[in-house]
């Protein structure tokens, strides 16, 4: 595939918990496979266990690399995957979002738990003030974020976002679908902050 990307590095927002269900450790397998064989970087938040630790694995198996980012007290604490690619040491959680989506294609969100939903919605809120325009993509693993998308679809019913809001995020079901989802997703810039506010 061409995939046309310029950074060649895809930031993914999962799960860190060890109790993962194993069909979404499957799906993170495959979407490793995938980048590993596009020779596109994994960027993600660096810990060793759930999802994450999975997708580190699985990509370097197959020669591709893993950059995680951890703020140092994770570190000391022991939580931190211990032979990735690259791992950089940021101070503060908020460093840790900031330099997980710099220079990256795009932003994809597996299941995880309140942490991968902070960084989806602060990302979120990012694109719609257009600080942030690159794909977000959603992977809807099993239903899993159907209540998720009822909420976002409630936010633009009761004109909290608007209609064309909907464009920030493609949603899709299998990793198969997540890098077509990203070349084909439409155009943001910052434009994007002149019909940020709901009137």
């Amino acid at each position: 595939m061409d995939n046309n990307l310029i950074h060649n590095r895809i930031c993914v927002y999962c799960a860190s918990s060890t109790q993962t269900p194993e069909k979404y450790m499957e799906q993170g397998r495959r979407f490793s496979e995938i980048l590993a064989a596009e020779k596109i970087d994994l960027v993600f938040g660096g810990s060793r266990s759930g999802l994450m630790g999975v997708m580190a694995d699985r990509i370097m198996e197959l020669g591709g690399r893993a950059v995680g980012i951890m703020p140092r007290f994770m570190m000391e604490v022991e939580w931190h995957h211990h032979s990735l690619s690259e791992l950089i040491l940021v101070e503060t959680m908020a460093d840790r979002k900031d330099l997980m989506i710099s220079n990256v294609d795009a932003v994809v969100t597996f299941p995880g738990g309140c942490g991968t939903m902070e960084e989806f919605m602060e990302t979120l809120s990012n694109k719609r003030l257009g600080t942030f325009s690159k794909p977000m993509i959603i992977l809807n693993s099993f239903g899993f974020y159907d209540p998720l998308l009822q909420l976002l679809d409630s936010m633009i019913g009761n004109r909290f976002l608007r209609e064309r809001h909907r464009e920030m995020w493609t949603v899709v079901s299998t990793p198969e679908e997540i890098l077509p989802a990203i070349l084909s997703a439409r155009p943001w810039d910052s434009e994007a902050r002149s019909f940020a506010l709901v009137q």
